[in-house]
């Protein structure tokens, strides 16, 4: 009975020492996948023969369903953008969407785009409307805070930040942010313009909410609003690209991002680690290949032939 007893405490210690390799292997493979300090997803997955076996969360999900949701607002050209001489999935159109098709093949799965309100899109991952969010995301820490975020995939070098967009005939009274004490503001919703005008213009008379930022661009040009808080890069071209609108940028208005902010970025479900390190896998050969840069090229292009703004 002694040799008996000997033989299945070794068959209990090797058991116990097979546990606890594997839960060692389980530690290795899930630390390879963490947020940094500023709370998104540096790490990138190996893309190289699609979703791996050990894919965990949405990310497997996506595997077994065979489609990969993406939740956008296609009203910001040349990011993403309705082609009104299209049909169905093939509607939506614009560098953001051309980066959802790519991680969608390198999944090996279906794209399913899901047109809705920027403000809402965030909380379509939170509440698993959606597996992915590609919608022109500026990185923010509250953003960080909620949702999982991808390494930067485009940005604007010195147009990276946001300004004040008004009427020209507004030039000489509305000059600094002291102009817009008496003045109605306004910002898309959950955008973060909306972020920096709370935080940078401390006096208003109001602020209004938008759904799209050419709800912006329209109630400023209409004399709905005074002045709107909005993407640098995007209003200069905005105002550039349609002198009938009478718009101007403020040039002594500008709120610039903190260098770790900049950047554009690719949002999911807050814990989807292993999905989020995928994307960064796609971003990494997209900014190998140049690729963001050529889409937005093409998708400027066609907006313009379109008259889509």
């Amino acid at each position: 009975m002694r040799h008996g007893a000997k033989r299945w405490l070794w068959a209990l210690l090797l058991t116990a020492l097979a546990g606890m390799i594997c839960l060692g292997a389980a530690g290795e493979e899930e630390a390879l996948f963490r947020e940094n300090s500023l709370n998104y997803v540096e790490d990138s997955m190996d893309i190289s023969g699609g979703i791996p076996d050990y894919a965990e969360g949405v990310l497997r999900k996506v595997r077994e369903s065979g489609v990969l949701r993406v939740a956008t607002e296609p009203y910001f050209p040349p990011q993403e953008f309705i082609d009104p001489e299209r049909s169905g999935q093939d509607q939506y159109v614009g560098a953001d969407m051309e980066m959802a098709r790519l991680i969608a093949e390198r999944m090996g799965v279906q794209l399913q785009i899901l047109p809705m309100d920027f403000s809402h899109v965030l909380e379509a991952a939170a509440e698993d409307e959606c597996d992915l969010v590609i919608s022109a995301l500026s990185f923010t820490p509250s953003r960080a805070g909620t949702n999982e975020m991808s390494k930067g995939y485009y940005f604007a070098g010195e147009m990276a930040g946001s300004g004040i967009i008004i009427r020209a005939e507004d030039a000489e009274k509305i000059r600094a942010v002291e102009d817009l004490a008496t003045r109605t503001l306004a910002a898309q919703s959950g955008s973060v313009q909306e972020s920096l005008a709370a935080e940078n213009i401390p006096y208003y008379l109001e602020f209004r909410r938008m759904g799209s930022t050419q709800e912006v661009y329209d109630a400023v040009a209409e004399g709905q609003v005074d002045a709107g808080c909005v993407d640098l890069e995007t209003g200069s071209a905005y105002v550039h690209e349609h002198p009938e609108a009478g718009l101007m940028m403020i040039e002594a208005v500008q709120f610039r991002l903190d260098k770790e902010f900049e950047g554009d970025r690719v949002a999911a479900k807050k814990g989807e680690l292993h999905l989020i390190a995928f994307v960064n896998g796609v971003i990494d050969e997209i900014i190998e290949k140049d690729l963001y840069h050529q889409w937005m090229e093409a998708a400027q292009a066609r907006a313009d032939a379109l008259g889509v703004h």
